[in-house]
């Protein structure tokens, strides 16, 4: 096995003798050079896993030799050792993106915790995340088949979540066994949607907090003390995306409530967004303000009332309460949006759509260049890191929080990557969706979906008399029987919404406020 090599560059080496001894019985090959100058040599003929450079050497300094050899290899951790405690020189070398920074005089156990913490950390945190995930396996098995509750539900698919982020930095094996995991969790959701679905309906106390009540539950409360909201859906957004962008949105914020609630079926727009804003399910939006409903064969957009809905709801809970409303597409918009905030200030209330997550799932769908950038979740969860990190939405919550907001932050649906293709037959009117499908003459195996035959029973309008609805589970999608191979090749492993899994009803609702 090759060792590792260590560079230690300092005028008193003599004195640090033992210390090599020790690395040496460590299993570490170590050169040394008195000087800087010969530092610099040595790295320009030989490779280093780590060096240490004493900081007050004679001729060239340690962070003179710093800078030489990050010219070199700029990768190679560097550790600056030095006597003085002197804060400009810890700033300068940390500045320079030191590995680490001991002051003199130094003993063993922190040598070595600096080797392992610079050369070591990925396979230690490798064989750790892996046991401890080994360890936990069986305890979330339990856990899927004890969960009886909405509430249950919520903390199987945290775990979840969690050792699906740990386990994506490390490389550990352990994919496959997490995806079993994932397959028999959604498996065992889908049973338990088909057996409480209705009756949340048949007995709205017993129904978990859905996507009518976000208004009536977490925006209204802070609007009547006082508080000045924006409210933000980012559309088609999942929990696992959530918890990427967290770490950057706690700059600005603290997090008051971080939970989640559970989207309506279908997980798709025109149902869950549309009841957000109404407050009302579908079927009641269609009954009491047609002219604000479309229906699924319309060719209009779906979601162009939501401003509209959204003024009914504060007119039949009688809220005065002055808002704005605006639908953010790309940057250019978003950037006006926050050009706009001054004039804005004065509302109480400001609601911001960002659709940029549902464009992406579509680009994936239809672009082969997009397929190879996002071709899993992990890689997913990156471009939507890198589209929050550098687009104008990471500057349009920062200006936000300037102004003193409270944010509630959430979404419509999530999405799911689809593997398995189920055969289902409708007619010219069936909708096109991959997740659900509504008609009154489609056929279908009633053992591989979720069929829903009164849909005014869950809040759902019928396009006719015999329309009923079917929702595919855990990873399925709907394929029609004619050209049925193209058209499976063609979607599978793209990312779709519109049915039942963990990953599109259990979405995240978070309420920020500023630092």
């Amino acid at each position: 096995m090759k060792k590792d090599r260590i560079l230690w560059a300092d005028d008193e080496m003599d004195l640090l003798r033992p210390y090599i001894l020790f690395l040496e019985e460590k299993g570490y090959e170590v050169i040394t050079a008195t000087n800087g100058k010969d530092a610099v040599e040595l790295c320009q003929k030989e490779s280093f896993d780590i060096i240490f450079l004493d900081e007050n050497m004679p001729g060239l300094s340690g962070l003179e030799t710093l800078a030489l050899i990050k010219d070199i290899d700029p990768n190679v951790p560097m550790v600056m050792i030095t006597k003085s405690e002197e804060e400009n020189i810890m700033n300068m070398a940390i500045g320079s993106k030191i590995a680490d920074y001991l002051t003199k005089p130094v003993n063993p156990s922190q040598i070595l915790l600096t080797l392992k913490k610079n050369i070591h950390k990925k396979e230690i945190v490798t064989e750790h995340t892996t046991s401890t995930y080994q360890s936990q396996f069986g305890r979330i098995g339990m856990q899927i088949n004890d969960s009886l509750t909405y509430e249950d539900w919520v903390e199987v698919y945290k775990k979840l979540v969690y050792w699906e982020l740990e386990l994506a930095e490390t490389d550990n094996g352990m994919d496959e066994m997490l995806k079993m995991q994932k397959t028999e969790a959604n498996n065992t959701f889908t049973k338990f949607i088909k057996k409480n679905y209705v009756d949340w309906f048949e007995h709205p106390e017993k129904r978990p907090l859905m996507s009518p009540d976000l208004f009536k539950t977490k925006v209204f409360p802070l609007l009547d003390k006082g508080e000045k909201v924006f409210f933000i859906v980012v559309d088609n957004f999942r929990y696992d995306q959530w918890k990427v962008i967290r770490e950057m949105l706690s700059e600005f914020y603290q997090f008051t409530d971080e939970g989640m609630y559970c989207s309506m079926l279908p997980t798709a727009t025109q149902y869950a967004r549309n009841a957000i804003f109404s407050g009302l399910l579908p079927v009641q939006i269609q009954q009491m303000f047609p002219n604000l409903w479309v229906e699924e064969e319309d060719e209009e957009g779906k979601n162009l009332f939501e401003k509209d809905l959204l003024q009914t709801q504060l007119d039949r809970f009688r809220k005065k309460y002055s808002f704005s409303y605006h639908k953010i597409n790309d940057s250019n918009s978003c950037e006006r949006l926050i050009d706009q905030l001054s004039r804005i200030d004065n509302n109480q209330l400001n609601v911001c759509v960002l659709n940029f997550i549902d464009m992406l799932s579509h680009a994936r769908t239809e672009s082969k260049m997009m397929r190879e950038l996002a071709n899993d979740a992990e890689a997913y969860r990156s471009l939507t890191l890198s589209w929050f990190k550098h687009s104008a939405t990471y500057e349009l919550f920062k200006a936000i929080a300037q102004r003193g907001y409270k944010v509630v932050f959430t979404t419509d649906h999530g999405t799911i990557q689809v593997d398995n293709a189920i055969k289902v037959i409708g007619d010219k009117n069936t909708n096109t969706n991959l997740r659900y499908k509504v008609g009154k003459n489609l056929s279908y195996n009633k053992k591989e979906v979720f069929e829903i035959t009164k849909p005014s029973v869950v809040g759902l309008p019928s396009p006719n008399v015999s329309s009923a609805y079917i929702f595919a589970c855990n990873d399925d999608f709907f394929a029609y029987p004619n050209n049925y191979n193209h058209y499976v090749s063609y979607y599978k492993n793209t990312f779709q919404h519109g049915g039942i899994s963990l990953e599109e009803m259990l979405i995240p609702l978070v309420v920020m406020e500023p630092k």
